[in-house]
């Protein structure tokens, strides 16, 4: 399994703050946003990683995230000249690829939640994973039946059919590759992601995971806010906890 860490971009939405910076390389209360989705991959498991960027900040993510030793793992980069999609990334990343299945994991996604059991068990197809949230127009969007099997899966609808967001986590077997370079341009000009995963839905070969636990999707000023305050707060509480557990041990 190889995973992948899509941080390319523009980030608009978080002006001026991304004028002269990447939002992947924006402190997230301790550390560097890109931290929490590398921390995600190699706590699965996957070591061997791919990191696609823009042209215009690769050198700061290499001077920030080197080979990967710090973090017990491998890194190679890829440029992506134009943000064309997320399903993009499995073209940027064939040759890494090569014929293996992959993970991949969007560079402002924040996750809490151990994804080892569902990665470690996965065969073919596609798995992907899904949380209730309170704003699902900003997401992809999963409708279950009464089973809670897959009917559809819809991109940013104006009207969602339910509250379950597709996370931005997704596991593909090899063919993804192919998939991907069959995909058509959206009305926004992107190779969606959504599409691939219909791709694989309409084979029967999808599968969603309904995950607890922290997620963030960190490309809003407010998520951004309440992302850094949750692992803040988190930091605390573990800091917390060893102080305490150092004092029952003086008892």
């Amino acid at each position: 399994m190889k995973g992948i860490i899509l941080a390319g971009g523009k980030a608009t939405r978080l002006r001026p703050l991304t004028k002269v910076i990447t939002k992947q390389l924006l402190p997230v209360y301790n550390k560097p946003m890109i931290y929490y989705p590398i921390e995600t991959l190699v706590g699965a498991g996957i070591k061997d990683i791919l990191i696609i960027v823009a042209p215009e900040h690769a050198g700061n993510f290499m001077n920030m995230l080197g080979s990967g030793r710090d973090f017990d793992a491998k890194f190679s980069y890829e440029i992506q000249d134009e943000p064309r999609g997320l399903a993009d990334a499995f073209i940027v990343g064939e040759n890494f690829i090569g014929s293996d299945d992959v993970t991949l994991v969007l560079g402002d996604n924040i996750f809490d939640y151990d994804f080892t059991d569902h990665i470690k068990s996965f065969k073919k197809g596609a798995t992907i994973y899904a949380k209730e949230v309170h704003d699902p127009e900003r997401y992809g969007v999963v409708e279950f039946d009464e089973q809670m099997n897959v009917i559809s899966i819809e991109e940013k609808p104006a009207k969602p059919k339910s509250n379950f967001a597709v996370v931005g986590l997704y596991t593909y077997d090899n063919r993804v590759i192919e998939y991907a370079k069959g995909l058509n341009p959206s009305d926004r000009g992107e190779i969606e992601i959504t599409d691939l995963n219909n791709v694989y839905l309409k084979k029967g070969e999808m599968k969603v995971n309904i995950i607890d636990g922290i997620y963030e999707d960190a490309g809003t000023f407010d998520s951004l806010l309440r992302a850094g305050n949750i692992m803040a707060e988190k930091a605390t509480s573990s800091c917390h906890s060893r102080e305490g557990g150092k004092l029952e041990s003086k008892k």
